[in-house]
């Protein structure tokens, strides 16, 4: 079973490796810079090969980079559009470093249209990606974005499979756009994972409108508001409306259970880290 969470790079990229280690993960998701910032990270050389050595010698494996929490692809202003955009190049090319032994990951929010319509915005995401595959191309990056689904608070986009589905077909189905599942998004979009017929239902949407093929993680996290209820915001493990036998049938799932699982359940301590790894690890059949 692959199961990690998101871990901390505070003192170092190389701290995060020991902090997953010490929690007994095989899989992790961490930031590259300060999420709530526009300001760009680069890194020495020293700095990436001290990083990719303290991974070479765990089975820490794949590694996945969240993006600023800033970006925003369906912006309709001007300047944070185009400020968007760059700052998601400098994301991947800061990924294609860190990550140059092994194939990269880059999560991403698809974007919130800030009230010029849920059309308008998902064609904005679309032209922004298609600007930066381009990029991709003539760099001859290799770095794959995971566009991540919504609970649909707000005006963010991409909280139904069709909507993600769309930005995909709009911009050609290239092969380095893939999907990053989260339970408690998908949950209060409306997506019902707490019963083997929801649970059943959810993955059969979500086949019908995307290539199977592009699911490549899942993040775990329980709900702290119910069905439907367009809220964003997650809970430890069994404590949420999702609920323990949700996740069970989840880990479980022969469509899915061999997939990187990473945790984003609220943390004050690594004491909350382990205690919801243990849980999923219990669940695990």
């Amino acid at each position: 079973m692959k199961i990690g969470c998101h871990v901390s790079i505070a003192g170092g990229l190389e701290k995060a490796v020991a902090r997953a280690k010490k929690l007994g993960l095989n899989t992790m998701q961490i930031f590259s810079k300060n999420s709530l910032t526009w300001q760009e990270r680069y890194y020495t050389k020293r700095e990436i090969i001290v990083f990719q050595k303290a991974l070479q010698k765990t089975e820490i494996y794949p590694v996945f980079i969240h993006a600023s929490y800033l970006i925003n692809l369906a912006s309709p202003d001007e300047k944070i559009y185009q400020k968007s955009i760059k700052a998601f190049l400098e994301e991947i090319k800061r990924a294609e470093k860190l990550l140059s032994l092994v194939p990269s990951y880059l999560i991403v929010h698809p974007g919130t249209h800030r009230g010029s319509g849920e059309e308008y915005g998902l064609l904005r995401i679309s032209e922004a990606l298609m600007t930066i595959l381009e990029q991709i191309s003539s760099l001859k990056l290799s770095t794959m974005i995971l566009l991540e689904n919504t609970s649909g608070s707000g005006s963010s986009l991409g909280y139904t499979f069709s909507q993600l589905a769309y930005i995909i077909r709009k911009i050609g189905c290239p092969e380095n756009i893939g999907i990053c599942l989260d339970t408690c998004h998908a949950f209060t979009a409306g997506y019902n994972l707490t019963d083997e017929k929801g649970i059943e239902g959810t993955l059969a949407e979500l086949r019908r409108e995307i290539n199977w093929n592009k699911l490549k993680v899942i993040h775990l996290n329980d709900s702290k508001y119910p069905l439907n209820s367009r809220k964003d915001r997650h809970m430890h493990i069994g404590e949420g409306f999702i609920g323990l036998e949700g996740f069970s049938i989840l880990v479980n799932h022969q469509a899915i259970k061999d997939l990187p699982f990473i945790l984003e359940t609220p943390r004050r301590s690594e004491e909350d880290d382990q205690r919801n790894i243990n849980i999923i690890k219990r669940l695990r059949k």
